[in-house]
């Protein structure tokens, strides 16, 4: 029988190359996660393995699997934002950057929909706690985008949180849908975004 051949295996890493390896671990870990479908599916032995480390070396880095995970979802977050932020950037006023912002999020959480059930679909692996969530920048800016709507006149209402969550219902909504549907004759993609973003702000504008 031959023998098997270990996994090669990075040296003892050298004073200041701590940050690199927990970026490798991320990176690994992601990957893994796309490749395997979710996060049950890939263990701590394969994305050390991955990255040619032991198990341990993981470890000193995350205190456990749903704390790297959660890390993971944390670039994510800072990903949607950075391109809500772009998609906001050509707006011609605020009704228009609410609408770009909501479908660069959809489309975010179309483009990565593994990580998008973390962080918006499994209760375990997402801090939703209040402190956390204000903390998501690309909420928060959601956030001052109506808040200029209703300055604006644009939208009528007295809490711009209330407003934005109920659009993020929507959108959410929507995402969820057709990550975990994809087998439904959905209509055109284009024309499903623009009406749900248009029904979604309809409720909103002065009568």
């Amino acid at each position: 029988m031959t023998a098997a051949v270990p996994s090669p295996r990075r040296s003892r890493a050298r004073r200041g190359e701590g940050d690199l390896l927990r970026d490798e671990i991320l990176l690994a870990a992601e990957r893994l996660l796309i490749e395997r479908g979710g996060e049950d599916a890939v263990s701590i032995r394969a994305i050390a393995d991955a990255v040619g480390v032991t198990p341990p070396s993981i470890y000193m880095h995350f205190a456990d699997k749903e704390e790297l995970f959660v890390a993971v979802c944390d670039g994510r977050f800072q990903e949607l934002d950075r391109l809500s932020q772009e998609a906001a950037a050509a707006a011609t006023d605020p009704i228009d950057e609410i609408r770009r912002r909501g479908e660069a999020y959809i489309r975010f959480g179309l483009d990565n929909p593994e990580q998008y059930r973390i962080l918006f679909m499994d209760p375990e692996l997402t801090d939703t706690g209040q402190e956390q969530v204000q903390k998501w920048a690309c909420l928060q800016h959601m956030v001052e985008a109506v808040e200029r709507a209703m300055a604006d006149g644009g939208l009528v209402g007295d809490d711009p949180f209330l407003l934005t969550v109920g659009l993020w219902a929507a959108v959410h909504g929507l995402v969820s849908l057709l990550i975990t549907k994809p087998e439904v004759p959905w209509p055109p993609l284009d024309r499903l975004i623009d009406h749900v973003m248009d029904t979604a702000i309809a409720g909103l504008v002065p009568r």
